[in-house]
């Protein structure tokens, strides 16, 4: 199934991270991230409103793969599956939640930023993970040392954490990784605001980078 969501992934390329307050907010923020060429979500469950702007987006906005983060519970597992969230991630390891993940099927993609984090997710069946803080644990030089023992048994990663437009094109021309999260592109902020219009070109810029990282990938390999 990783193998699968691998390829799922790297077609999407970036997902934007979302933090909604309003369920109101959901199709509009989704859509505008769709027309700037961002077909990946993670919309995290730090409000109120998140089951609901989840659910929203899951049954109003079906060209949108979307993921539900800060997955931290057993029952939040059960939550976002019952939402219909595609897949969930979480910012770190908790095998509760890894054992609540498989008893619901749903594709779970634990954070990790140590070498014990990676051997422990691999005990469970787990390849594909969220590098997270990725910056401030040390970036993709750290990933990269920390990754080579593991190399060999087809790890990526999905980075998260201090990315931004001006170092995000590093990451997605690295073979590690599938895709990363950007919460540069749609802030909760703009959010907010009701921006639309900058949500839609924020996603677009963000696009274009990803399609020319991946790219000079494609030309060197």
């Amino acid at each position: 199934m990783e193998v699968i969501w691998k390829q799922r992934l790297h077609e999407c390329g970036i997902l934007a991270v979302l933090t909604i307050d309003r369920v109101e907010d959901a199709i509009p923020a989704a859509e505008a991230l769709l027309r700037g060429g961002i077909f990946g979500i993670e919309l995290t469950l730090r409000t109120t409103s998140a089951l609901d702007a989840l659910r929203t987006i899951c049954e109003k906005v079906p060209e949108m793969l979307v993921g539900a983060g800060t997955v931290i519970t057993p029952q939040q597992v059960v939550e976002v599956a019952q939402a219909g969230a595609d897949f969930a991630v979480s910012p770190g390891l908790n095998i509760k939640v890894l054992e609540a993940a498989e008893e619901a099927d749903l594709p779970f993609f634990p954070g990790i930023m140590s070498p014990s984090d990676i051997e422990t997710a691999l005990e469970y069946g787990h390849k594909l993970l969220k590098y997270f803080p990725a910056e401030t644990a040390g970036g993709l030089s750290h990933l990269e040392a920390m990754a080579t023992p593991y190399k060999h048994l087809g790890i990526s990663f999905i980075p998260l954490g201090g990315l931004n437009k001006e170092n995000c094109g590093n990451y997605l021309s690295h073979p590690l990784i599938s895709a990363i999260g950007g919460s540069w592109i749609a802030p909760q902020k703009l959010i907010q605001s009701k921006s639309w219009d900058i949500i839609e070109e924020n996603a677009r810029e963000a696009s274009l980078i990803m399609k020319q990282a991946r790219s000079k990938h494609a030309a060197t390999s």
